[in-house]
């Protein structure tokens, strides 16, 4: 589970043109992702580097990202959300600047952000150092990092493969899951920040006593 990832697939789900956004972000994560892969895998291969950088993120810190989170979403569960009057009267000053803004973004905006933010991490580094050990053969090692990577970023490739398959359906369910979210927004977001938050505590926990 990549906090990261999931705050940007869900955020460009809500926004307009979501297959264009999450089309463009998808291909730069692949690329940075492949590409800094393969070179970990094969350039060094046996240094023990892969095996040092993977510690980055210590079971402590990610304990207190998972606690952080779920103070917020403590905070947050705790509000009210907006009356139906309240909404009403304040629909016709538009979305957010920010929600504007982020709405004007072109798929070569999104190709950028997703190249910069897809970046090795701990998860990822672990992964590469199990299928280095596995010593395949070349072919074997390139295929199993793009099925490393394919599986990494689901969560951008499972909404685009509903927009190919049954576009109108996609659309459907994109559309009512804004107006819940427009609605519960409150609620959205502590049930999502407690998820992320238990997720990260319970991979510091499981980290920590290994």
């Amino acid at each position: 589970m990549n906090p990261t990832l999931l705050t940007a697939s869900t955020l460009m789900m809500l926004l307009p043109n979501p297959k264009r956004l999450m089309l463009g972000y998808l291909l730069g994560a692949l690329m940075t992702s492949i590409t800094l892969g393969l070179v970990i895998v094969f350039s060094f291969e046996g240094s023990g580097a892969v095996s040092t950088t993977q510690n980055t993120l210590s079971p402590v810190a990610t304990m207190t990202l998972g606690a952080i989170f779920l103070t917020i979403a403590l905070v947050i569960g705790k509000g009210r959300d907006q009356t139906a009057p309240r909404r009403e009267r304040k629909k016709d000053k538009g979305p957010p600047r920010w929600q504007q803004r982020l709405s004007q973004g072109t798929a070569r905006t999104t190709f950028v952000i997703g190249a910069l933010l897809t970046l090795p991490g701990a998860s990822y580094l672990a992964g590469l150092n199990r299928i280095d050990k596995l010593n395949y053969s070349t072919a074997g090692t390139v295929l199993l990092v793009l099925a490393f990577n394919v599986v990494m970023l689901a969560l951008l490739e499972v909404p685009l493969l509903g927009f190919v398959i049954a576009p109108a359906w996609t659309v459907d369910a994109i559309d009512r899951a804004k107006a819940s979210v427009g609605s519960h927004w409150r609620r959205f977001a502590a049930v999502a920040l407690y998820v992320l938050g238990g997720l990260l505590v319970i991979k510091g926990l499981i980290e920590l006593l290994a």
